[in-house]
């Protein structure tokens, strides 16, 4: 994630509590009750965030995690294509002993 898409959520999270704060306030709420209700959404979305993020990191479905899967699997890839046939086969071996 850049620097610019960091600014851009911070600043696109603020503009979202000012519209909700400016909904609660067109509903009828006052002031203070407006203000409660916005960081009570705010806050709600920001512990839905950390669940998605924290399921995310359980699974080891993150970006970095399937990157890592899949440039292992190509250098095993590459390797066993480089394998002659009898060093497969004398890998395979090994593997039914083991």
């Amino acid at each position: 994630m850049r620097r610019i898409d960091v600014f851009g959520i911070g600043i696109g999270i603020f503009l979202a509590g000012a519209i909700g704060y400016g909904v609660f306030k067109a509903a009828g709420l006052d002031s203070t009750q407006a203000g409660i209700w916005s960081q009570v959404l705010l806050v709600g979305g920001l512990l839905g965030w950390v669940a998605t993020y924290l399921f995310r990191a359980g699974t080891k479905t993150m970006t970095y995690h399937q990157q890592r899967k899949d440039y292992e699997d190509a250098a095993f890839q590459k390797r066993l294509d480089e394998m002659t046939p009898e060093e497969i086969e004398a890998l395979k071996a090994e593997i039914e002993k083991e």
